[in-house]
């Protein structure tokens, strides 16, 4: 049976699956499996749980280290790239390579070495008996393992989520109505969710986690990465879209939007096509997830709990080993000549689409018709050869294009047609390669008016054919001059490398047309030059190299899998791997409560927003707990507790009037004093405030332009706030301040930083790091140095203070044999050596050590800091 030792994420789709479930009825592959064969694996090392490393144990993952040396990649898509069809006396399966395939091609770019293993389902419906047979001759023969979805399952994942659902949403088509795209459906989400959970069973089967590379393609399996993630944390995953991805304002309509980018994130590498649909993707993580990308020495990665996701961009392209054959079949040669004697003496336009709503077909035709409105020269002369390639299926928008697109054919050749003159040709059947092939060749420009599509590979084809025959402009010279054009929609993944296209928007008929007049009456020599500088990219950057690119960048993102701790976090979708540096750990109660019993001098330093009190939580007035537990430390002698927070000294001095014994360092350590009934101390010789006048100007100016945003001003720094803002915007202007204000106070003795969602002005050498040397300093000057020194704090200005007190270690500020605790909150990235999860488990902590204090009552443990020995 299948391993089922993972978290079903089926549960998140709140609904009922035993619909889904193998008890099904139906032909093909609707009933019950039989019990699969275990298909041949490559098994890792031997050995018990006790040979384990304890950390490791305790994990998701159990990663034993391999005994081979060579790596594999493992390529997931929704179809293997083989054909297989019953066989004609109905004994057995043919299987053969499908020649056209991507996933086929890319092996080309890979290393000589590495093995390559497909996982992915069958076109053709395979009975359950002949799955097992089937299962083997295809691995055996071809490294192929196929995935054999229940029929009611395909059906709702495929035909129903994929392609209602997903498909229009991700080509700009919004489900206004029932008519308009597909509205979500809970039952085909959960068959989608259900057909990845399968696919991923069929991976694991095969898997070596240690060595294999696994490489998901497309939007089939965009919940396939959380599935193989909560089974092996350090697997290295790769993923690429070959559809567009919309802008967040349509993403953000899709009811599991957040299950789908969270799945996305447990890859270590996201490929895309263009910049805009990597744009697209990476504002949706911002806006919906509230995470920010960088981009460092040309990569551009997003930091997800410790890991880093990169991000791809990448155009895929053609075979040229494979199409380079192709022009030199026999076949070729005659179909050339047969064109060109039916189209003696006609300029060819050419397009060549699937017969889809997003092809933008009846736009060219009516594009093709303005151009002869307004440019009557072309009447006789120019022909529109539009190649439809049939779709599967026949729903009524398919109906309504093919009628639509067919009247259109008809009206114009009524119109515009004469006796041996047709100027649009409707070729609405399928076509060979070579027969397609024949027509590039003999096309004076390539019409593409897609009004969206991930890349269309058809420019890049038609200028390799235009390339690679002699005598393709029919002038039979030893050394023709090669010439081609392009009118390609904007909308398409391949406009942005074809710099020589001309460009348009397919909705604008009149500009469209006027393209295409341009493209077929520019001169020779610019065709030639267009061609040459489309041939040289086309040429370079073809399959192999986009395959080799990405796989050197998702080597390059694995890097540091097995040098890190990771840890598997949070249920179903919600799941991900925190990696951290292997000396971080969660602090333990009963550790730093032993050390805490055995010391004799204690520095106790807290933040306060985010680590006494939630982030989230709008009153931020402490609750009793925090009170009491601030009372119960401070009554120990043997402690020095300071609240160390960039809060004012009103709003801290007011919270904690109850608690006498507290010293408060408010403004980042810029205000301080050691208990309620002395008086504040500036701890910076800054006293003068006239940046004020220069900085506060320029923060209102990006304020009133910035909705949401705010300015806080406390009696040391100004504070830019934009967390209410437009996340986009509001980083962007944060970084334009920031610019903006390093200029203007260039000369004065300030700081200016960025935070989360904020930009501090504050005066130089103001930061916690500080106030945590001075605390610590001070106990050493009255011979008390600190032998036990906590500090939790839970964001970037905390960082200063953990800095700063693993520094202060080295200069012998506080005992050699001082139990030290910096504690960050969240499993983050921090300079802290521990975490603690959130603030409760903060309060749990600190009322721990409150139990265990001790009264104290000799005489000469009264005071560990006196006012009169004030450093």
């Amino acid at each position: 049976m299948f391993s089922r030792s993972y978290t079903n994420l089926l549960d998140l789709a709140n609904g009922n699956l035993s619909a889904l479930d193998y008890g099904g009825s139906g032909g093909g592959g609707g009933g019950r499996p039989p019990r699969p064969r275990r298909m041949q694996r490559t098994m890792t090392t031997p050995g018990t749980l006790a040979d384990l490393d304890e950390e490791l144990a305790g994990s998701v993952a159990s990663d034993v280290q391999s005994s081979l040396a060579s790596d594999r990649i493992i390529v997931v898509a929704n179809t293997l790239p083989v054909r297989c069809e019953r066989r004609p006396d109905g004994r057995g399966w043919a299987f053969s390579w499908d020649e056209d395939s991507l996933l086929l091609h890319l092996r080309d770019g890979l290393p000589e070495d590495m093995e390559v293993l497909y996982v992915g389902s069958l076109c053709a419906d395979v009975p359950p008996a002949d799955q097992d047979d089937v299962a083997q001759a295809l691995l055996d023969r071809f490294r192929c393992v196929p995935a054999f979805l229940p029929r009611d399952v395909s059906d709702r994942f495929y035909h129903g989520f994929c392609k209602q659902t997903l498909w229009p949403l991700f080509h700009y088509m919004l489900p206004f109505t029932s008519d308009h795209g597909g509205r979500f459906d809970r039952s085909n989400w959960e068959a989608y969710v259900l057909a990845n959970k399968l696919f991923s069973q069929r991976v694991i089967e095969v898997l070596n986690p240690e060595d294999d590379y696994i490489w998901i393609h497309d939007y089939h399996l965009l919940a396939l990465p959380s599935f193989l993630r909560r089974r092996f944390n350090r697997l290295r995953i790769g993923f690429f879209l070959h559809s567009p991805f919309p802008s967040s304002e349509l993403y953000r309509s899709l009811p599991v939007r957040d299950e789908i980018l969270k799945s996305l994130l447990n890859c270590d590498l996201i490929g895309f096509h263009t910049f805009d649909y990597a744009r697209h993707f990476l504002s949706c993580c911002s806006r919906m997830l509230g995470l920010e990308y960088q981009s460092k020495r040309g990569y551009i990665g997003l930091d997800y709990f410790g890991r880093t996701v990169g991000i791809k961009i990448m155009p895929v392209g053609i075979n040229m080993v494979q199409l380079k054959s192709q022009l030199q079949l026999p076949d070729l040669e005659w179909r050339v000549a047969e064109l060109r004697k039916q189209f003696a003496g006609k300029t060819v336009l050419l397009g060549v689409d699937d017969m889809d709503i997003f092809k933008g077909i009846n736009l060219k035709i009516l594009a093709f018709e303005q151009m002869l409105k307004i440019h009557p020269k072309w009447q006789g002369r120019a022909v529109l050869v539009q190649i439809a390639n049939p779709r599967a299926g026949n729903g009524k928008d398919l109906q309504g294009l093919k009628a639509e697109i067919e009247g259109s054919c008809s009206r114009i050749n009524g119109q515009f047609g004469r006796p041996g003159y047709s100027p649009v040709e409707l070729v609405n059947r399928a076509l060979s390669s070579v027969q397609r092939m024949a027509y590039y060749t003999v096309a004076e420009c390539v019409v593409v008016t897609a009004v969206r599509d991930g890349m269309n590979l058809t420019p890049y084809e038609y200028i390799v054919c235009r390339q690679g025959i002699p005598g393709l402009d029919g002038s039979g010279s030893d050394a023709p001059k090669r010439k081609s054009m392009l009118v390609v929609s904007e909308f398409i993944g391949c406009s942005p490398s074809l710099s020589g296209a001309i460009r348009v928007n397919p909705w604008n008929i009149d500009t469209t047309a006027e393209a295409m007049n341009e493209s077929i009456a520019l001169s020779e020599n610019e065709k030639q030059l267009r061609h040459e500088k489309h041939y040289r990219y086309v040429s370079t950057h073809d399959v192999a190299y986009w395959s080799k690119s990405y796989i050197h960048d998702l080597e390059r993102s694995c890097r540091d899998h097995f040098r890190r701790r990771c840890w598997g976090v949070g249920l179903g979708f919600g799941f991900r791997v925190v990696a951290l540096d292997r000396n971080f750990k969660k602090l333990t109660v009963d550790s730093i409560v032993a050390d805490y019993k055995k010391s004799n001098s204690r520095v106790i330093l807290l933040d306060y927003d985010g680590t006494l009190v939630p982030q989230t939580t709008i009153n931020r007035t402490p609750n009793e707990t925090v009170v009491n537990i601030m009372n119960a430390l401070c009554a120990d002698k043997k402690n020095v507790v300071f609240i160390v927070s960039g809060r004012g000294r009103v709003s801290l001095e007011k919270w904690f009037n109850s608690c006498p014994e507290l010293g408060i360092a408010a403004e980042h350590g810029y205000f301080m004093r050691r208990t309620r009934d002395e008086q504040w101390q500036i701890n910076n010789q800054c006293s003068e405030f006239g940046w004020m006048q220069m900085a506060e100007p320029v923060m209102n100016l990006y304020t009133e332009a910035t909705d949401g945003s705010y300015i806080e001003t406390k009696e040391s720094a100004l504070v830019w706030h934009h967390q209410d803002a437009d996340p986009g915007f509001g980083s962007a202007q944060a970084k334009e301040m920031l610019d903006h204000l390093e200029s203007v106070l260039a000369n004065e003795p300030v700081s200016v930083k960025s935070g989360q969602h904020i930009v501090e002005v504050k005066p130089q050498g103001v930061n916690k790091g500080f106030v945590a040397e001075k605390i610590l300093s001070m106990l050493t000057e009255n011979k008390r140095q600190a032998d036990f020194v906590l500090c939790i704090g839970d964001d970037r200005s905390d960082e200063d203070m953990f800095e700063g007190i693993a520094d202060i270690m080295k200069r012998s500020i506080v005992d050699p044999q001082t139990s030290l605790y910096a504690c960050t909150v969240g499993q983050k990235p921090s300079k802290a050596k521990y975490y603690l999860d959130d603030t409760n488990d903060v309060l749990n902590m600190l009322e721990a050590l409150a139990d265990a204090s001790e009264e104290v009552s000799s005489p000469e443990e009264s005071e560990i800091l006196s006012p009169s020995e004030e450093a």
